[in-house]
């Protein structure tokens, strides 16, 4: 969304038309565009189904390496976080000056072998050192495409077209989960890393070898092609000066916290607390977060950009009531005594976590120009990762360990709670502060 389409959101007035000397490219073709979105979509999916095994597979490699919740924790968040943060700033940075359709088949490449290499690791160290090689390769892959589809896509359809992308996230958990716990159970948790992560190569190539390097800028009419992108050190002063991005990073960082650091750790309280099979839970985990998960981030965006075009507020005010119905959700599903109930509470608490993704990447891009886009989703992904996946997980661990050591009837359960609804009532209230500055901060803009 640029300046202007907040101005006549907030006049009522129309806003300018797209440029009629618009390049035609092969972006041109609406089939096109909706077929490039699906392959980054796919490559997305992949991401986390690569991310996410994971979890589903955590307790049985607990008991073969003898690991602690404080480890699982670093595991499944802080170790990968690190490495995908550090790494994201700069192939952001070259995504803002290279072929984005490159980085994203090369950083394919590498996770899927590195996914692949997990089901070699003979001890602790060995996984922890695959798990680092998935996260370097999959920094690569966000940030680009997300530049992509802003590119690809006109501000009005924008905050939808992410969304689409970001229901990637669901379906690969969906596939991880599912696939995963079956190929565990039957074969072990080795072989289950081989068979989700060597596809990916194959993926790579399609990427390589079908998508166009789109024109920057394309989706509002303005070739960017010849204006040099800015040092990395500038975009970060620049969205630092705008006070709803502060909060914006804020909130997602903490929605994070509630994804990874709450959903990461139902799988293993189902485990302990019911008598369930792996199976039976990387079923239910699959179908919950999965199809939750892909609608509420399709209805995120398609909510955001409905009422976005006539007062940008709700870009935030809409994550900002969802994420506040986790609250209820979450008490019910970690005290009832029911395993049904709570099973089937897992279905809406993710699809209120994924509600905000396509609206928060699309107000931030709204703060910036087409060759600051791939870098400003770096530093907000830098943010949101290393709050929300690299402490979300070890914060809950960690907490479990100790609740464990002080004789808790149930202390992951309390943990998640805890954690959970300080979450999500903190980021409420950075959706509000955000909500306050959005249209000023836009306005600033220097188109």
């Amino acid at each position: 969304m640029t300046a202007e389409n907040i101005q006549s959101a907030q006049t009522g007035a129309p806003g300018p038309q797209p440029a009629t000397d618009q390049p035609r490219t092969a972006y041109s073709s609406g089939p096109y565009r909706i077929y490039v979105l699906l392959i980054l979509t796919t490559v997305y999916v992949l991401n986390f189904v690569d991310r996410q095994l994971l979890v589903i597979l955590q307790e049985p490699i607990k008991a073969e390496l003898n690991l602690s919740d404080t480890q699982l924790g670093l595991l499944t968040g802080f170790a990968f976080a690190l490495f995908y943060v550090i790494c994201g700033i700069p192939i952001a940075r070259w995504a803002d000056q290279g072929v984005r359709r490159n980085i994203i088949a090369l950083a394919l490449t590498v996770w899927s072998a590195m996914t692949a290499i997990c089901g070699l690791a003979g001890n602790y160290t060995h996984l922890l050192l695959a798990r680092i090689g998935v996260g370097v390769g999959e920094a690569g892959g966000s940030p680009p495409a997300h530049s992509m589809i802003s590119d690809i896509f006109k501000p009005k359809n924008r905050a939808l077209a992410l969304s689409v992308y970001s229901i990637g996230i669901y379906i690969g958990i969906l596939i991880g989960f599912a696939l995963g716990s079956r190929i565990a159970e039957t074969f072990g948790w080795r072989l289950a890393f081989f068979v989700v992560g060597l596809p990916g190569i194959v993926i790579a190539l399609v990427v390589r070898l079908t998508v166009r390097e789109p024109i920057r800028g394309w989706s509002e009419g303005t070739e960017k092609k010849s204006i040099a992108a800015p040092p990395a050190l500038d975009v970060a002063r620049l969205l630092w000066t705008r006070v709803s991005f502060r909060h914006i990073a804020m909130a997602a960082s903490l929605q994070a916290f509630l994804i990874y650091g709450i959903g990461n750790w139902f799988p293993s309280y189902f485990l302990r607390n019911f008598e369930l099979s792996l199976s039976t839970v990387g079923t239910w985990m699959a179908l919950t977060n999965g199809i939750g998960g892909a609608l509420g981030s399709f209805f995120g965006g398609w909510m955001a950009d409905k009422f976005g075009a006539r007062d940008a507020r709700w870009y935030l005010w809409t994550p900002g009531i969802l994420t506040f119905l986790i609250v209820p959700v979450l008490l019910v599903a970690l005290t009832s005594d029911s395993v049904l109930v709570a099973l089937i509470l897992t279905a809406p608490f993710h699809f209120l976590t994924a509600a905000y993704l396509g609206a928060v990447i699309a107000v931030s891009h709204s703060l910036v120009n087409a060759r600051m886009r791939a870098l400003t989703s770096a530093i907000l992904f830098f943010i949101l990762n290393l709050i929300g996946l690299g402490l979300g997980p070890l914060i809950v661990g960690t907490l479990s360990d100790i609740f464990a050591t002080s004789g808790f009837r149930s202390p992951l359960a309390t943990a998640m709670l805890i954690c959970g609804v300080i979450g999500a009532l903190w980021a409420c209230l950075h959706y509000v502060l955000a909500a306050r500055n959005i249209r000023a901060d836009i306005e600033r803009l220097e188109l």
